[in-house]
């Protein structure tokens, strides 16, 4: 893997810019970002834009978020080194990357098989070691690990999986968009008690439909 100097640089300007113009305050997550080579997981024809604030396309026709969507749930997570985090929707692998950075314990899951695989390989390439990486299905989530500290979905659901609420902790977080249509609405929900759910919205973003089942 090669992470050069122009891409190292790259990223002091992308950080400052998550920094300043997004209001990206977590130092943790910040550095996570400027630890993470973004450009690895797009394809190599993007790799002059890779630290642009843009998505990019991926395979089985998703997106690789915009680094400022990641920096923005990854902060609304308030993730801790060594909490247990459960990340639906693996995609090619560069959320995982920045949890892992943020030292976080990583379990993953993946619908699509080829962004399973794909996602293993980089992981590999860049000796980067979930604590499990699984291809199913997101609305299952998994419950043999559970229960989270917190879970983070990235993608769209079109209702709230109660599934993965049951294998969040009291007192844990989880950050998932939801809506009907390609546009949804950014929540963080905290679980207060067995019972009692406190949910805050943070504003509209676009992202890839959540879909039930795997896909080959």
């Amino acid at each position: 893997m090669q992470d050069s100097f122009a891409h190292k640089g790259k990223r002091k300007i992308l950080v400052e810019y998550l920094r300043h113009k997004i209001g990206i305050s977590d130092e943790n997550v910040l550095a996570a970002i400027n630890e993470v080579p973004r450009h690895v997981f797009i394809e190599s024809i993007f790799e002059d834009f890779a630290y642009e604030d843009r998505a990019f396309p991926i395979l089985s026709h998703q997106t690789i978020s915009h680094p400022s969507t990641v920096a923005e749930q990854s902060e609304l997570l308030q993730l801790k080194p060594g909490e247990k985090v459960l990340e639906i929707g693996t995609g090619c692998g560069y959320q995982t990357a920045v949890l892992l950075a943020m030292k976080g314990l990583v379990y993953t899951i993946e619908r699509q098989k080829d962004l399973f695989d794909f996602s293993k390989k980089k992981f590999r390439e860049l000796h980067l070691h979930p604590k499990f990486q699984s291809f199913g299905d997101g609305f299952a989530g998994l419950p043999t690990f559970a229960p989270f500290d917190k879970i983070i979905v990235t993608c769209g659901a079109s209702v709230l999986p109660t599934e993965l609420l049951k294998q969040l902790k009291v007192g844990g977080k989880m950050v998932i968009p939801l809506g009907l249509t390609d546009e949804q609405v950014l929540y963080r929900f905290t679980k207060i008690s067995l019972t009692e759910i406190e949910k805050e919205e943070f504003g509209a973003y676009k992202f890839v439909p959540m879909l039930n089942n795997t896909s080959k």
